[in-house]
Formats: structure tokens, sequence, C-alpha cells
């Protein structure tokens, strides 16, 4: 990446733009020849040929690949659980995006949702291709699909693969009441008793339950359950 293009990298990053509707809900362009979507986007072949895609990846084991003429199809089998491994496709994959944006052409990496799987990938290219932190690299995409939650697991390997890149962690595991989580999802969440069951697009353990207690008073007594997740 040549100075001119990383400084504009940065300068987008420190101006978010507004998001419409559709990148929420559909595709979201991360770059010029890179973009994040939902499965259905991928059957959406009208669409792919507007937005100049020519390679697809299915980051998932659940939807089949189209398989239509003029689209170089990539399978990566992962499930959405902590414990996939991911890591073992974060070079491959952003080789792949590299090497088709240098033929000019354009990949389109999508899992079901477009929520975990297949942002993690393209946090990753981010970060090996554009060089910059998983910090920023994060923050890129989520201003252009403001709805990506990586699972607990897929962030630990993500702030690995930045250690493996520059030798450093720009982010970290924090320790709250409800559990352990990165630290970007404690800036965006000021109210977590209210909604920590939403932190979690995958949890890492089924939930354990604290024993449920009472009031003194049994006429106005009510029933009060924590929940912790645990790491």
């Amino acid at each position: 990446m040549t100075s001119r293009s990383h400084s504009y990298f940065h300068r987008a990053l420190m101006a978010p733009r507004w998001v419409s509707d559709g990148s929420l809900s559909g595709i979201a362009e991360l770059t010029s020849f890179l973009y994040l979507g939902r499965g259905s986007v991928a059957s959406n072949r009208t669409l792919l040929l507007t937005k100049g895609i020519t390679c697809i990846i299915n980051a998932t084991i659940e939807i089949p690949n189209f398989n239509w003429p003029h689209f170089e199809y990539v399978k990566v089998p992962l499930s959405d659980m902590p414990h996939t491994p991911i890591s073992l496709y974060f070079d491959s994959v952003a080789d792949k995006i590299h090497s088709i944006a240098k033929k000019h052409g354009a990949t389109l990496v999508h899992c079901a949702a477009g929520v975990s799987r297949s942002a993690s990938l393209c946090i990753a290219y981010l970060m090996k291709y554009h060089k910059v932190s998983l910090l920023e690299a994060y923050n890129w995409v989520k201003t252009r699909r403001p709805i990506i939650r990586p699972n607990i697991g897929f962030w630990r390997q993500l702030i690995e693969y930045e250690r493996k890149l520059y030798g450093r962690c720009t982010v970290k595991f924090v320790h709250t009441p409800y559990g352990v989580f990165p630290d970007v999802y404690a800036k965006e969440r000021r109210h977590l008793p209210y909604c920590c069951k939403n932190i979690w697009i995958n949890p890492p353990e089924k939930p354990e339950q604290e024993p449920i207690t009472r009031s003194e008073d049994a006429g106005k007594s009510r029933h009060r359950r924590r929940v912790k997740w645990i790491n």
C-alpha cells in the first residue's frame, strides 16, 4: 500500500460517513474492490454485476455456492462458533482478495448474516494489506457496516493475528460483572445490565446462573437473577 493511500485510509477512519439502511441489511463497500455482505447478496446476480464483483468468498458451511459463470467462487467452511479456527484462513483469504484487486476485480466476502465470520476475514485482510491496527480495521468496517459483531473466539484470533503481524495489541479484553469481552464492545455499550445479552452473536458458553435471591419482604419479593458469560 502506498503512503498516499495509507494516508487516505487514516483520514477516512477519522471521518466516518453516514451509512444507509441498505448497508445495514445487505452489502457494504469496504474499499473499491472489497464488499462485505450477508448470504442473500450472493444470490443477487444483477447486484453483483453492478458492483463489478468477480470473486465471491463464501465463509459458511451451510450456504452453497451458486456457481454462476463469470464469477470465481472460494469456499471457506466456517461455523460461527468461538472455537472455530478462523485464523487458519486469515492469510489465504487476504491473499486472494489482494490478488483479485491486482487484476482490477472486486471481491464479495459473505457469511449468513455478514456479521461475524465474513467481518472477521475482512478485518484480517485490512490489517495485513492496508497496514493498519486491529482497532483501526474494526472501526473502518464497523463504520460501513454497523451491525458487525465478531464472536469472542474470533476476537481472540484477530488479536493474536495483530500480535503476529505487528507485535502489538490494540484491542484488549475487559472484565465486568457481566462477562469478559473486547474493550471496543464496552465502549459501545453504556448500560451493560440491560443489553449484555445482545453483546455476543455466539456466547462463549451457556450462561451460568447464580442462585435466585428473594427480598426479605415476601409480599414484595421479586426474583433477581444475574447472568455471567463464562470465558
